[in-house]
């Protein structure tokens, strides 16, 4: 009863002493409402927790396909490269094949 009337902000108050059977409904409504508290604070943590996996996964699988695309890229630049560097060579006509088939087919339209 000392520690409700605290809480309250009665400070210095007195309180006369409860009867057995008062003070044990006291003790239970309190003992009961830690306990609903108590639940209600570890959900929340739970939930936290949950939440938090999830966005670190998240994450996780953005830069990893961030990273794969990368790759991808990376390896299609040198793909250019190597293409660009055969269309130049002596001899090379991937352009000169290019031309002459897409003159073709403005022929045939």
């Amino acid at each position: 009863m000392r520690t409700k009337m605290r809480l309250l902000g009665f400070r210095g108050a007195a309180v006369k002493p409860l009867n057995e059977e008062a003070a044990a409904e006291l003790g239970a409504e309190l003992l009961g409402e830690a306990l609903v508290f108590g639940v209600g604070g570890l959900c929340l943590y739970l939930e936290y927790l949950r939440q938090a996996g999830q966005s670190r996964r998240r994450e996780e699988h953005l830069e990893q396909t961030l990273t794969d695309l990368r790759e991808g890229l990376e390896r299609l630049q040198r793909d250019l490269e190597e293409l660009q560097a055969r269309g130049h060579q002596p001899g090379g006509q991937g352009h000169a094949q290019g031309g002459a088939g897409h003159a073709q087919g403005g022929a045939g339209h």
